[in-house]
């Protein structure tokens, strides 16, 4: 089952909580901008779908949606948990009508930065794009399978068309309103790749040097061993991981084989099929907690389960794919590691975790906790209702006296709090002044709807 315990980096401040439920896509997040260090090379972002921030703000929203399932109960985000990397906690994820995945889902953190271009730990998916509709059309997963009885992914275009935020979204992000299987993977696949993770003791530490080889002045003598362990190949004293591992990624090399886990999750069966892997980056979280079992059937629990599956690799005759790199000579590997190298290795690889991604806001769930959203801003004024690009706000911020100037007619104006209760609510016709010296100090979002066309544009603004 998944039973998360509390994590005390993953407290979000109560701004973060009270704004959730509401995109205002005049001030939208910095998807397509985000700086990486020099060292960062690799990219597997298709020139066809390159980051910007309308669509990876659509993506966002696709990626927390429940109603992309056929029962209104699983996203995307059900089994890519910020919290844990973007990955779960359990072993197998919880599906559609409380059925299992296959397989442990996997860590989406840094999905980008990998020279492999395949996905799903079989790389049964040939593209990030390829693959971010196939669990929605999961029979297990999230349903719109188009077997047994259920519906298809025709269906689902068919339902989120249906949904006002829907039209408005893709209308934002596309030009029209269109919604099609492709744009929903453009969508997810761009604000999957803009998770990103490089503000670790690792990239403090890589900033500092020139070459990756040389000790790190920020590491204690405990991590440069393990650093230097991981780097080295067993035949100059090392582990080997940066055969596999690669570069300041640590992503894993796309021509990978099997690397001796061969069970299947929940099952006594085996599976060879498991090539493809996560980057190492975040493993655990900044308190140190692994951020789910490891492995495709989740089967290490620890770090040093994985570090002692390395040191002496299983010699199983039924796995006949087993990769080269760890069969030196013909015989499975044996590195004879001590246990001071063991826990200088399993140092090193804490060291690589991050702390921006699992609390920043640009990644977390835009739906608020009855899952609705609101989309506000200036830019949904489109052409059936431009009546917004007349609406102005002065002076913002407001101590008392907030003027409104809008064009001839009779309106209505509702302000709320953050918390979405009605704080204050007035006619008003033409250009108007309220007086809003009882409204405590903080951000509020103003509701003006034009009686007659019952236009509606959202405003925010700050008292002081």
């Amino acid at each position: 089952m998944n039973n998360k315990a509390p994590h005390t980096f993953a407290l979000i401040g109560l701004a973060f909580i009270l704004i959730s439920g509401t995109i205002d896509l005049d001030n939208l997040f910095n998807y397509a901008n985000q700086t990486k260090p020099i060292y960062i090379v690799k990219d597997n972002t298709p020139q066809n779908n390159v980051i910007n921030d309308k669509t990876a703000t659509l993506g966002r929203v696709l990626f927390y949606d429940k109603k992309l399932s056929a029962n209104n109960t699983i996203a995307c985000a059900s089994c890519h948990q910020q919290e844990n990397a973007f990955g779960d906690d359990a072993t197998q994820s919880i599906g559609l009508d409380g059925g299992l995945t296959g397989r442990h889902s996997m860590r989406l953190i840094n999905a980008r930065f990998s020279d492999e271009e395949k996905f799903f730990w079989d790389e049964r998916a040939v593209s990030l794009e390829n693959q971010t509709t196939q669990p929605i059309q999961d029979h297990t997963e999230m349903g719109f399978s188009g077997t047994n009885g259920q519906e298809d992914i025709n269906d689902l275009i068919v339902k989120l068309s249906e949904i006002d935020y829907y039209s408005e979204l893709f209308n934002f992000a596309f030009g029209d309103k269109t919604i099609t299987e492709e744009r929903i993977q453009l969508a997810l696949s761009q604000f999957i790749r803009s998770i990103q993770s490089f503000d670790s003791k690792y990239d403090i530490g890589r900033a500092m040097v020139t070459n990756p080889n040389t000790n790190f002045p920020n590491f204690t003598a405990q991590e440069n061993q393990g650093k230097r362990l991981f780097r080295d190949p067993p035949n100059l004293g090392g582990a080997g991981c940066l055969g596999c591992h690669r570069g300041d990624e640590f992503d894993i090399d796309p021509n990978s084989r099997n690397n001796g886990i061969i069970g299947v999750a929940g099952s006594t069966s085996i599976d060879l099929t498991n090539f493809k892997a996560p980057t190492l980056r975040d493993l655990v979280n900044p308190d140190g907690n692994l951020n789910g079992p490891l492995m495709h059937d989740g089967s290490l629990t620890t770090l040093m389960e994985v570090i002692n599956h390395y040191n002496e690799i299983p010699n199983n005759a039924a796995n006949t794919d087993l990769d080269n790199r760890l069969r030196p000579g013909g015989n499975t590997q044996r590195l004879n590691l001590t246990n001071t190298e063991k826990l200088a290795l399993e140092a090193f690889l804490k060291t690589l975790t991050g702390v921006d991604v699992y609390t920043n806001e640009k990644w977390s769930n835009p739906f608020d906790a009855n899952e609705n959203i609101s989309l506000i801003g200036n830019s949904l004024a489109t052409d059936d209702h431009k009546f917004g690009q007349t609406v102005t706000l002065f002076p913002n911020p407001v101590k008392e006296h907030l003027n409104i100037k809008v064009n001839t007619g009779d309106y209505l104006v509702t302000i709320f709090d953050l918390n979405g209760k009605k704080v204050f609510e007035q006619n008003i016709s033409e250009s108007d002044a309220m007086n809003l010296y009882r409204l405590r100090k903080g951000i509020y979002f103003l509701k003006l709807q034009n009686l007659d066309s019952k236009k509606i544009i959202t405003k925010k603004f700050i008292k002081q």
